[in-house]
């Protein structure tokens, strides 16, 4: 039975006047929030305010850097070598961290987006260039990552001694070797599914796949998407399953 988990959320992913997930309604709901940098979407008054509105309600703030690719979300391949890599992290990371400073909060994590994240999972050479990046990026450096962790970049970063946090998704589904099945189409979440996924990993460290097997994984954080159709309801969920275990709710710590 654990004891603790964090619940995290992808936001500050609008731009100008196109909206992109709720990030107000789910603000109450979460701990922990993974704020776009301006590649795979946000804008500079987008970021500056998602930042003020995560301090407003005490959550704190990662990173959620993507490849430079508005149009695509960031979800699109790209040839890139391990120095763009790089670059891509410290540019990204370092406008959040501005953000973060004029509201005098500090940076929490970083955890890659889309394609970036994709690439990162098999490509050592890039991700060995990320995770120098993360480590210079801060004085306790943290990534967050989907379980199981051992793919090339969190095992580039265990290697230098950073903190990797491994990541469930109660509202999406898992296959039997442990692989999330990605959405292609945002559709309404089973609330008491993902209710249930929660309340089985919390008390056995496994999560249900859709055979009905049991996968173990390594997690301390839970990712709800902010942009499904009833995501707040489903956070509020959540919320109620990990209190009625007495499972407590709070952002990891470095």
């Amino acid at each position: 039975m654990l004891k603790q988990m964090d619940i995290n959320c992808d936001m500050g992913e609008s731009f100008g006047n196109w909206h992109m997930g709720d990030d107000e309604g789910m603000m109450p709901y979460i701990t922990t929030a993974n704020v776009a940098c301006g590649f795979h979407a946000s804008d500079p008054v987008t970021m500056i305010n998602t930042v003020k509105l995560a301090k407003q309600h005490g959550i704190a703030v990662g990173s959620h850097p993507g490849l430079p690719d508005l149009l695509g979300f960031g979800r699109r391949a790209m040839n890139i070598t391990a120095e763009d890599a790089y670059a891509y992290v410290v540019y990204q990371v370092g406008a959040l961290q501005a953000s973060l400073a004029v509201e005098g909060l500090k940076l929490h994590h970083i955890k890659p987006h889309g394609a970036f994240y994709s690439v990162l999972k098999a490509n050592e050479e890039l991700a060995e260039a990320v995770a120098e990046g993360i480590l210079k990026l801060s004085d306790a450096p943290m990534l967050y990552w989907p379980a199981p962790t051992t793919a090339a970049l969190p095992t580039a970063c265990k290697k230098r001694g950073i903190r990797v946090v491994g990541e469930i998704y109660p509202d999406l589904q898992y296959a039997p070797d442990g692989a999330l099945v990605i959405q292609r189409h945002k559709h309404l979440t089973d609330v008491a599914f993902a209710a249930s996924q929660v309340e089985c990993y919390v008390t056995t460290g496994k999560v249900q796949a859709m055979d009905g097997s049991l996968v173990e994984l390594d997690a301390e954080s839970l990712c709800i998407h902010g942009d499904g159709p009833n995501c707040v309801e489903v956070a509020i969920a959540i919320q109620e399953r990990l209190k009625a275990l007495g499972c407590k709710i709070a952002p990891v710590m470095a």
